[in-house]
């Protein structure tokens, strides 16, 4: 929806979305987190997943009060409650991330796009976001990550593609992929290569 296809169609439940603005993909069960992390910094966090609360799909909402289901996905991803009423402009990258999630959430995704999700985040951190999309996954909602830590990549996803400036040169399992000796060249070397053995 932000960038239109330079060739091909992108189809998704055997519809065609190569030409549908966002808010048309969204309204289809795809959303998205963004690795630079935007939210309205005049609002609190609250409001801000209030804005994808009240503007998401119609089945996601009823019959739950608004207010009462932005808490329910701020709770969710983890935000302290003391912060929910804090104007987003004095929140930190981390709890931004977290926000951002909710409010992809609260669109009742089935396909949720998350683009480096746990960039900047402790170890701490990443291990509670890596349960939480294990959660979201076995949930039913299917996740597509741009991931660049190898620990999340190999311990998440069960199937890895490799793009190098724009072209796919490898995909398969994480075992897979980790075998492959143009990924070894290219981008983990030795460190991370798994035992052909």
């Amino acid at each position: 929806g932000v960038y239109k296809p330079d060739f091909g169609k992108i189809f998704f439940l055997d519809k065609d979305i190569s030409n549908m603005p966002p808010y048309a993909i969204c309204s289809l069960g795809i959303t998205k987190t963004s690795q630079t992390v935007q939210s309205f910094p005049d609002m609190t966090a609250i409001e801000n997943v209030l804005t994808s609360v009240l503007f998401a799909r119609k089945e996601s909402v009823e019959g739950i009060e608004p207010k009462v289901r932005a808490r329910e996905l701020l709770d969710f991803v983890g935000l302290r409650q003391e912060k929910f009423n804090v104007l987003t402009r004095n929140l930190n990258v981390v709890e931004l991330r977290r926000i951002q999630l909710a409010r992809a959430l609260a669109t009742k995704p089935q396909l949720l796009l998350l683009d480096e999700l746990l960039t900047g985040l402790t170890p701490k951190e990443s291990d509670e976001a890596i349960a939480l999309i294990r959660l979201l996954n076995k949930q039913g909602i299917t996740i597509l990550m741009v991931e660049h830590i190898m620990r999340v990549i190999m311990g998440l996803c069960d199937t890895v593609t490799v793009l190098h400036h724009g072209e796919k040169i490898c995909e398969g399992t994480p075992a897979e992929v980790c075998s492959d000796k143009h990924v070894i060249n290219v981008y983990l070397g030795t460190k991370f290569a798994f035992d052909e053995e």
